[in-house]
Order: structure tokens, then sequence, then C-alpha cells
């Protein structure tokens, strides 16, 4: 997928294409039905698929994850393009009007545009599907709404699964999410405690991405497309003599030994092992550690 920032970079206008549009925060079951549709229909055609979204959340909301993985995952699932616009003031005094006339339909020439059925656009938020589908007529694209979906009843948003992975719902989340639970970080220095324990640990920097509960996990770890098990820990290291005032988050990779600071590592959570909680002494929580490591080890047997 080759990704565009913003609409300045666009150089040349596309053929006939097969454009959505959406925030995408989470790339959850709703998010992943309509990218597949669009996505399927545009090669079906023979037309490239352009996906249009934004950047920070116009309801100036935190974002389920950082826009580094929301990318990753929409490239995952087949999109050609995805442009990116960042959504500032000036951008969002843009009529629903012009945004479809000046950026969708003078560079990309969408023969269909897919949006879900409650999106909103434009100045004031005031494109939905009806005026996307009055301006259907004008410039001759066809468009595609896709109702929101639920789960056994239960509205499937960004919101509630931000709810329930901070609770640390883990089960529920993964199945709104129609994937699991996971963090998209980078690799940063610590204080290297965790080898001094014999446990080496990836300290990440989650990039502002919603975490889960804090407490031990049995984790999944991909790193530059290859798999990796282990354990993470998030939380504020009560034990030490200089707890954290934040939350914090890092991951032991089992038989693994590679330099990989500064590097990107996706982190998906299993299962919960148990809660944090502070130990007399390094001794004894070494010892847990060990215990972490073999019920891990049992979560990840059969887990694909």
């Amino acid at each position: 997928m080759k990704t565009i920032f913003g609409p300045r970079k666009l150089r040349e206008a596309f053929e006939k294409t097969v454009v959505l549009i959406g925030v995408f925060d989470g790339l959850h079951r709703g998010h992943r039905y309509l990218i597949r549709k669009a996505v399927s229909l545009s090669r079906a055609r023979n037309k490239k698929s352009v996906c249009v979204t934004f950047h920070p959340h116009p309801k100036k909301q935190p974002c389920l994850i950082s826009l580094t993985h929301r990318l990753r995952l929409i490239e995952e699932l087949g999109v050609d393009y995805c442009l990116v616009i960042k959504f500032n003031r000036r951008f969002s005094l843009v009529t629903a009007e012009d945004f479809v006339k000046d950026i969708l339909v003078k560079f990309f020439h969408p023969e269909f545009i897919f949006i879900g059925e409650n999106f909103r656009f434009g100045y004031q938020a005031r494109g939905t599907v009806e005026v996307l589908k009055a301006l259907s007529g004008i410039f001759g694209f066809k468009v595609r709404a896709i109702k929101e979906l639920s789960a056994e009843d239960k509205k499937i948003s960004s919101r509630a699964i931000r709810h329930l992975i901070k609770a640390g719902e883990l089960k529920e989340a993964q199945r709104l999410l129609g994937r699991r639970v996971s963090v998209l970080g980078t690799v940063i220095s610590g204080a290297k405690r965790g080898r001094g324990l014999g446990y080496p640990t990836a300290n990440i920097n989650p990039h502002h991405e919603v975490l889960p509960a804090s407490g031990v996990y049995a984790v999944k770890i991909f790193y530059r497309e290859k798999e990796y098990r282990g354990i993470c820990n998030i939380g504020t290291r009560p034990t030490f003599d200089n707890p954290e005032d934040n939350q914090t988050i890092e991951a032991h990779l089992f038989n693994f030994k590679k330099n990989i600071y500064g590097q990107d590592l996706e982190i998906q959570f299993i299962r919960k092992i148990r809660d944090e909680k502070k130990f007399p002494g390094h001794s004894s929580l070494v010892e847990q550690i060990k215990k972490d490591h073999h019920k891990a080890l049992r979560i990840l047997r059969n887990i694909r």
C-alpha cells in the first residue's frame, strides 16, 4: 500500500477508483467489513482501492490505536492507496461539497464511494450519506453505504472497545474487533532491570495506544513479520524502589537475544495471567516470573 500524507502530495489524478472514507480507529469488525467490501469490488472491476482517513480524530477523542498501527492494519486488508488528511482547523472548515469535488473527484475519479451509514464529514459534520448520494448524481459515482454492525445486539464501536480493553476484558474486545487486542510500539531504552533478573525485557513506547488493564499477560509478539511468544507486564513496577508514575509496558520474548532498540513490535494479548503486585524482594519476584513463564508456555502451546 502506498500512503500519501495530505492532498498537497497528490501530484496527478488517478484513473477510475473505488474510494472508502472513514477514521477507522481500531479497525474493528465494522471497519474491516467495509474495507473488505470496497477492496473486493475494486479487484472485481480491476480498479485501484483508495482509503481516505483522518488524523488526529475529528471528534478530538483519544484514538484506540496509533496512526502507524491503523495504516498497517489497513494495508493488511489489501488496500492499494491511503490518503491521510491532517484534521486541523483549516480542514474542518472545508464543506462536504468541496471535499468531494476538490479532493475525491479531482484526484481519484471515484467509480464507487464506500462510507459507513452514520459517518459524517465536512464542515460542521454536514456531510451525510444523503448528501453524498446527491453529489453522486452530479459527479457520476455510486455510493455504497454500509450499515453499522452489531454483535449479539451490542453496538460495535471504538468507544465501547476502548472501555473493554482498559477493563482487561480481552475476550469481549476481541469479539468486537474481529482480531486480537494488540499494541504496536517502539522499543526504547529502559533501566535494564529485567536483564538483571535474568529476564531481559523490551520496553515499549506505545505511542498513546490504549493499553489493557495492569497485569501480566501471555502474548504473541511480531517483529519484522516473524512471530515470537512471550510474557508482557503492564503497570508501574511496584516492587522496585522508584515505581513509575505512569503505566509502562515491557515484554520478554522467549528464546530471543537480538538488539531491537528503535524497532517496532506488535504485541498481541492472548490471556491475562495475573494482576500486577508488589513483591517483598527481587528473589520472590524472580520466582513469580518463572511461574509466569511456564504458565504462558502452557497457554500459548495451542494458540495459533
